[in-house]
């Protein structure tokens, strides 16, 4: 079999920090070679893989001020679909772009919907000629037919297990309101508790007066962006992960990476949430600050061996590996 994989160019493959879309085609990229399938990235040329490498801009646009995003994916995404005729199937990780312009591809497409960002989209989404996959039952949109929903997954070896927690809480992920930042500082405060903040700044005047302000140094810490070899020394020493999301979360990877570390998580119940955390084993849902203060002396007693045993058994790279290639096999035949 002959796969194409169309990644994104906002950051590269495998992402040096932030970049849960590429660290998904990565891990997938990978997965697949080693089962012996003949794999192509498109991807920015700096990427490192297993697999063929093609592509049209030597760094991501998001690294490299002189590429206007918007210009070069829709250059990408052509490239892609001019030597689409070689594969048995190009599997679209590039959200919809390439559906609007899925008439030029020349073989089967697939397309992973890592989550909506508008509603105004789904025109895109219901015009094209593609198979759908979801990455959560929660995140499916109206009026499309999906293939299959499977789960993101994760390398279990990139996140060791920690038996002995920090004291520390963690809320892990862009600033921004969807991701809940201050709603974790709430949370923290009132169960007394010390929060070290990472990620990188989405929305300037959120972080400015809704998160800064109550970053002390002490209580409330803030760590910025972390990359590959912090983020799970991060998780894995925390003594929970603080997930008070304000929007549908598609899927969550900081939530599964943290279960892996044998962390367990509080979460708002939108989105995915349900899906992803199993209550009273891998953590605890709380619809408010003050629920998710409450729940969380019992989230600090769960076995943290158990938590990841579940993480991994729900969640390793291997299962979304093989679930894609079932997908893959089916469409094929």
């Amino acid at each position: 079999m002959k796969v194409a994989l169309l990644g994104p160019i906002a950051w590269r493959t495998p992402p040096r920090a932030y970049g849960p879309w590429e660290q998904v085609v990565s891990l997938l990229a990978e997965g697949l070679v080693a089962r012996g399938v003949d794999v192509t990235l498109f991807a920015s040329l700096d990427s490192i893989t297993a697999a063929r490498l093609d592509g049209v801009v030597e760094r991501p646009y998001n690294e490299d001020t002189g590429y206007d995003g918007r210009v070069w994916e829709a250059i990408h995404v052509a490239h892609c679909y001019a030597r689409s005729g070689g594969f048995d199937l190009v599997h679209n990780h590039l959200d919809w772009l390439p559906l609007a312009m899925s008439e030029f591809c020349r073989t089967r497409l697939v397309t992973t919907v890592h989550g909506f960002c508008s509603p105004a989209i789904l025109p895109a989404y219901q015009r094209a000629r593609s198979a759908y996959v979801s990455i959560s039952d929660a995140d499916r949109g109206p009026g499309l037919d999906y293939a299959a929903t499977i789960y993101h997954g994760i390398d279990a070896r990139q996140f060791p297990f920690r038996a002995e927690p920090g004291d520390a809480l963690v809320a892990f992920g862009r600033i921004h309101p969807d991701k809940g930042t201050a709603e974790a500082i709430r949370i923290a405060r009132a169960a007394g508790r010390r929060l070290l903040i990472c990620g990188p700044v989405h929305d300037e005047r959120y972080h400015a007066e809704e998160v800064l302000p109550h970053v002390d140094g002490e209580q409330i810490v803030y760590a910025g962006n972390v990359g590959p070899a912090e983020r799970a020394e991060v998780l894995g020493s925390a003594a929970a992960l603080l997930h008070p999301i304000g929007f549908a979360e598609p899927f969550g990877l900081s939530v599964v990476e943290a279960m892996a570390c044998g962390t367990p998580v509080v979460a708002y119940p939108l989105g995915s949430m349900p899906e992803v955390v199993d209550e009273g084993v891998t953590g605890y849902l709380a619809g408010s600050a003050a629920e998710a203060a409450g729940v969380l002396d019992d989230a600090l007693k769960l076995d943290r061996a158990r938590v990841r045993a579940r993480a991994l058994e729900r969640f390793s790279a291997d299962r979304m590996v093989e679930d894609y290639l079932r997908l893959y096999r089916r469409i094929v035949a």
